[in-house]
Protein backbone atom coordinates (compact mmCIF):
# COMPACT_ATOMS: atom_id res chain seq x y z
CA UNK A 1 0.00 0.00 0.00
CA UNK A 2 1.47 3.35 -0.97
CA UNK A 3 1.27 6.56 1.02
CA UNK A 4 -1.43 8.10 -1.15
CA UNK A 5 -3.73 5.11 -0.61
CA UNK A 6 -3.03 5.19 3.12
CA UNK A 7 -3.99 8.86 3.35
CA UNK A 8 -7.21 8.19 1.40
CA UNK A 9 -8.04 5.31 3.75
CA UNK A 10 -7.43 7.51 6.78
CA UNK A 11 -9.65 10.25 5.37
CA UNK A 12 -12.37 7.66 4.74
CA UNK A 13 -12.02 6.64 8.37
CA UNK A 14 -12.38 10.28 9.40
CA UNK A 15 -15.50 10.58 7.26
CA UNK A 16 -17.12 7.57 8.89
CA UNK A 17 -16.51 8.89 12.40
CA UNK A 18 -19.30 11.21 13.50
CA UNK A 19 -20.72 11.31 9.93
CA UNK A 20 -17.65 13.21 8.66
CA UNK A 21 -18.27 16.27 10.83
CA UNK A 22 -14.70 16.30 12.11
CA UNK A 23 -13.20 16.12 8.62
CA UNK A 24 -15.50 18.89 7.37
CA UNK A 25 -14.64 21.07 10.37
CA UNK A 26 -10.93 20.48 9.74
CA UNK A 27 -11.33 21.53 6.11
CA UNK A 28 -13.33 24.63 7.08
CA UNK A 29 -10.56 25.69 9.48
CA UNK A 30 -7.91 25.04 6.82
CA UNK A 31 -9.92 27.06 4.31
CA UNK A 32 -10.10 29.96 6.76
CA UNK A 33 -6.33 29.80 7.30
CA UNK A 34 -5.79 29.91 3.53
CA UNK A 35 -8.21 32.84 3.18
CA UNK A 36 -6.36 34.77 5.91
CA UNK A 37 -3.03 34.08 4.22
CA UNK A 38 -4.47 35.40 0.94
CA UNK A 39 -5.76 38.53 2.68
CA UNK A 40 -2.34 39.21 4.20
CA UNK A 41 -0.67 38.92 0.80
CA UNK A 42 -3.30 41.20 -0.78
CA UNK A 43 -2.67 43.87 1.85
CA UNK A 44 1.05 43.82 1.07
CA UNK A 45 1.04 43.49 -2.72
CA UNK A 46 -2.14 45.01 -4.14
CA UNK A 47 -2.72 48.75 -4.19
CA UNK A 48 -6.52 48.56 -4.34
CA UNK A 49 -8.17 51.72 -3.04
CA UNK A 50 -11.84 50.71 -3.04
CA UNK A 51 -11.49 47.72 -0.74
CA UNK A 52 -14.05 45.73 -2.72
CA UNK A 53 -11.41 43.26 -3.87
CA UNK A 54 -10.35 42.69 -0.27
CA UNK A 55 -13.95 42.18 0.90
CA UNK A 56 -14.69 39.81 -1.98
CA UNK A 57 -12.22 37.11 -0.89
CA UNK A 58 -14.13 34.25 0.72
CA UNK A 59 -13.87 30.65 1.86
CA UNK A 60 -16.27 28.29 0.12
CA UNK A 61 -18.23 25.40 1.52
CA UNK A 62 -16.80 21.93 1.93
CA UNK A 63 -17.84 19.91 -1.12
CA UNK A 64 -17.28 16.52 -2.73
CA UNK A 65 -14.65 16.71 -5.49
CA UNK A 66 -14.09 13.44 -7.37
CA UNK A 67 -14.81 11.37 -4.29
CA UNK A 68 -12.76 13.49 -1.88
CA UNK A 69 -13.77 16.38 0.34
CA UNK A 70 -12.45 19.77 -0.71
CA UNK A 71 -12.74 23.46 0.15
CA UNK A 72 -11.62 26.49 -1.79
CA UNK A 73 -10.84 30.15 -1.28
CA UNK A 74 -11.93 32.50 -4.03
CA UNK A 75 -12.80 36.08 -4.93
CA UNK A 76 -16.24 37.21 -6.06
CA UNK A 77 -14.92 40.48 -7.49
CA UNK A 78 -15.49 40.75 -11.24
CA UNK A 79 -11.98 42.17 -11.71
CA UNK A 80 -10.17 39.57 -9.57
CA UNK A 81 -8.73 37.72 -12.56
CA UNK A 82 -7.22 40.97 -13.83
CA UNK A 83 -5.45 41.58 -10.53
CA UNK A 84 -4.33 37.94 -10.31
CA UNK A 85 -3.02 37.39 -13.85
CA UNK A 86 -2.47 40.89 -15.24
CA UNK A 87 -4.06 42.72 -18.16
CA UNK A 88 -3.45 45.08 -21.04
CA UNK A 89 -4.21 48.70 -20.16
CA UNK A 90 -6.51 50.40 -22.66
CA UNK A 91 -8.19 53.78 -22.80
CA UNK A 92 -11.74 54.47 -23.95
CA UNK A 93 -10.77 54.48 -27.61
CA UNK A 94 -9.15 51.05 -27.35
CA UNK A 95 -5.57 52.30 -27.62
CA UNK A 96 -3.16 50.17 -25.61
CA UNK A 97 -0.99 51.80 -22.96
CA UNK A 98 1.13 48.92 -21.72
CA UNK A 99 0.61 45.86 -19.61
CA UNK A 100 -0.23 45.69 -15.90
CA UNK A 101 1.56 42.69 -14.42
CA UNK A 102 -0.44 40.31 -12.27
CA UNK A 103 0.12 40.02 -8.53
CA UNK A 104 -0.45 36.22 -8.39
CA UNK A 105 -1.92 36.45 -4.90
CA UNK A 106 -3.80 33.15 -4.88
CA UNK A 107 -0.94 31.21 -6.45
CA UNK A 108 1.59 32.54 -3.94
CA UNK A 109 -0.70 31.93 -0.98
CA UNK A 110 -1.36 28.35 -2.11
CA UNK A 111 2.38 27.63 -2.33
CA UNK A 112 3.04 29.25 1.06
CA UNK A 113 0.15 27.38 2.71
CA UNK A 114 1.06 23.94 1.34
CA UNK A 115 3.59 22.98 4.03
CA UNK A 116 1.39 24.28 6.85
CA UNK A 117 -1.55 22.28 5.46
CA UNK A 118 0.51 19.08 5.38
CA UNK A 119 1.50 19.56 9.01
CA UNK A 120 -2.09 20.28 10.04
CA UNK A 121 -3.28 17.20 8.12
CA UNK A 122 -0.75 14.97 9.87
CA UNK A 123 -1.90 16.30 13.23
CA UNK A 124 -5.56 15.75 12.29
CA UNK A 125 -4.85 12.16 11.20
CA UNK A 126 -3.03 11.50 14.48
CA UNK A 127 -6.03 12.85 16.41
CA UNK A 128 -8.43 10.67 14.42
CA UNK A 129 -6.31 7.60 15.04
CA UNK A 130 -6.16 8.33 18.76
CA UNK A 131 -9.95 8.75 18.94
CA UNK A 132 -10.59 5.47 17.09
CA UNK A 133 -8.05 3.66 19.20
CA UNK A 134 -9.76 4.57 22.47
CA UNK A 135 -13.33 3.91 21.33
Amino acid sequence: MNLNQLSKDLLELANTINNGKEAKEFLRKSGNKLKNKILNIVKVRVNENTGYYLKSIKRGKVYDFKGDLAVRAYSTAPHAHLIEYGHVKKDRTGKEHGFQRGHHVFTTAAKDFEEEFYQDTEKFIDDVLMKTRFK
